[in-house]
């Protein structure tokens, strides 16, 4: 089989980057949390950008809005929470 390399810094394949992207990492963030790939020299984000392609990732619903009266902090705190509640169902947790 032919490997064909995204990441030479940590050796991270074409395939590896689309597995994780089928596992619901949709950005080279994601990507990077996932396997390293980009975090040395950065010269392979692009490749990721690529492979990922446009409109990758499923759109997700905006939270509701805000209950008046709700404070700034407020809505801060629940668009994290929500934020990281789609990071667990990816199966990205924060190192």
């Amino acid at each position: 089989m032919n490997r064909v390399y995204v990441c030479s810094c940590f050796g991270i394949t074409e395939k590896q980057v689309r597995e994780h992207a089928e596992a619901g990492a949709c950005t080279p963030r994601q990507i990077a949390s996932a396997s390293k790939a980009g975090t040395d020299c950065g010269s392979c984000v692009r490749s990721i950008q690529s492979i990922l392609g446009r409109g990758g990732c499923p759109r997700r619903e905006l939270s509701a809005p805000a209950a008046v009266g709700a404070t700034a902090v407020e809505t801060a705190v629940a668009q994290a929470a929500a934020v990281q509640a789609v990071g667990r169902s990816a199966g990205l947790e924060a190192a």
